[in-house]
């Protein structure tokens, strides 16, 4: 089983793909696909959050930065794998290290590398923010982002059996069954 969970920053997304991802399992393998690359004293608190969390529900976390596919090349693909967050995957495929230039193929790239993970794990929980409710404009760089997260968020949706957004906790179910 497949499942795409979008919603906003701080909405509870990882909280409830931890639930799902744990379920799906049952009892067997669990992986956290864990894509975020620190930059500062934030992404080190979030991390730590992350990490207190999922503390004692049995995943073994992956550091999988690019190439999501390489996932199920660390884990038994027959497991379920938890890959938080897509937002975070394509920052670091557009942006490698040291690069100040989007690669161009950077979105279609990620989105192929999630649906490998997509078809070829036992299940797979993939978890993204929703970023595109505002009417703000933003600068070029802030808007081909958007524009690239959400070619690749559209490509999981159909691919995933189901499709959840959250917002202020609560839970709308876009395509497939959640028995949340």
């Amino acid at each position: 089983m497949t499942v795409f969970i979008s919603g906003g920053a701080k909405s509870g997304k990882s909280s409830l793909a931890q639930r799902c991802a744990l379920r799906l399992a049952g009892g067997g393998k669990r992986y956290y696909v864990a894509t975020m690359l620190p930059s500062d004293d934030e992404d080190r608190a979030r991390i730590r959050r992350h990490v207190a969390d999922r503390a004692g529900m049995g995943f073994e976390t992956l550091e999988v930065p690019r190439r999501a596919e390489d996932c199920l090349s660390l884990g038994d693909p027959a497991g379920t794998f938890l890959v938080d967050s897509v937002t975070a995957l394509l920052l670091n495929e557009m942006y490698p290290a040291g690069t100040a230039e989007a690669d161009p193929d950077a979105a279609k790239r990620c989105a192929e590398g999630l649906l490998k993970v997509a078809k070829g794990a036992g299940n797979a929980v993939f978890v993204s923010d929703y970023i595109y409710s505002d009417a703000v404009r933003y600068d070029a760089f802030t808007e081909r982002y958007r524009a690239d997260l959400a070619s690749v968020d559209r490509a999981l949706a159909a691919a995933c059996d189901t499709v959840l957004e959250l917002c202020a906790g609560c839970v709308t179910v876009h395509k497939g069954v959640w028995e949340g």
